[in-house]
C-alpha cells in the first residue's frame, strides 16, 4: 500500500483497536492458478497471537476460496475505516489561489500473513463463540451460542471452514487532509460535520490522530 509519511499509521495498539472496532474485512488470497478472490467476513483478532497478532475467521464450505487456496500461502485482509468525499469547496485556499482540487479521505488497515484452514468442531466452536461473544457481549440481554440447540449449532459448524491468519505485518493509513494546511483542515471538517460524516470529521479534526 502507497503511504506517504504523514498519511502512516504504525502503532499496534491503535491498529488493533480500529480492527477490532471495524470487525468486517475483505479476505483477498491467490489460488494456485494466480487468480485473486476476495470474501467480505467478519474477523476475530487475538492480539496476543503472535508479534502483530492473529485473525480468525470462517467462510461457507460452499465457498471455493478455501479449497483453492494453497494452505501457508499468503493473504491479506483489508479493513476500512470510515471514508468521505472531499470538495474542494470547503479549502481556504479555494479562495485564495484557486489551486484545489477534490479528494478522497479514508482509513484503511492492511494486515498479512500464511493462512491455514481447519475444520475441527471444537476449534471452530471457539471461534463462532468467540465471534459472538464480541458483537453481543455490550448488549442488555446477549444471545449466545448456547441459547441455540446443540444438534442444531453442530448441522451450521458442518457448513463452515475455519481458517488463522497469522500476522507478519499490518500496515495503516489514515488519509485525513493531513498535508493540507490549518484553514483547510478546518473547513473540511466544518463541512464533512454538515455532511453527516461525523467519524471522518473527528479524524481531520484529531490530525489523522485516533481509533476510526
Amino acid at each position: 500500500m502507497y503511504r506517504p509519511t504523514h498519511f502512516k499509521e504504525d502503532r499496534l495498539p491503535v491498529l488493533h483497536q480500529a480492527m477490532t472496532a471495524i470487525g468486517l474485512a475483505n479476505l483477498v488470497t491467490v489460488g494456485a492458478d494466480g487468480i485473486p478472490q476476495a470474501s467480505p467476513l467478519p474477523l476475530l483478532l487475538r492480539a496476543d497471537e503472535g508479534p502483530y497478532g492473529t485473525l480468525y475467521g470462517h467462510v461457507a464450505k460452499a465457498n471455493p476460496q478455501w479449497r483453492e487456496t494453497p494452505a501457508g500461502s499468503p493473504a491479506l485482509a483489508i479493513f476500512m475505516g470510515p471514508d468521505a468525499y472531499i470538495t474542494p469547496s470547503w479549502y481556504a485556499t479555494k479562495a485564495e489561489t484557486g489551486k484545489v482540487v477534490p479528494t478522497w479521505n479514508y482509513a484503511t488497515i492492511h494486515a498479512r500473513g500464511p493462512i491455514t484452514f481447519f475444520e475441527d468442531a471444537d476449534a471452530l466452536l471457539d471461534l463462532v463463540g468467540g465471534l459472538t461473544d464480541r458483537h453481543e457481549g455490550s448488549r442488555t440481554a446477549p444471545w449466545t451460542v448456547a441459547d441455540a440447540p446443540a444438534d442444531f449449532i453442530q448441522a451450521q459448524l458442518r457448513g463452515i471452514v475455519g481458517f488463522r491468519l497469522m500476522l507478519t505485518s499490518i500496515e495503516g493509513k489514515w488519509k485525513m487532509s493531513q498535508n493540507r494546511p490549518a484553514a483547510d483542515r478546518d473547513g473540511t471538517a466544518n463541512g464533512l460535520a454538515r455532511d453527516g460524516a461525523a467519524g471522518v470529521a473527528a479524524l481531520v479534526r484529531a490530525g489523522g490522530a485516533g481509533v476510526p
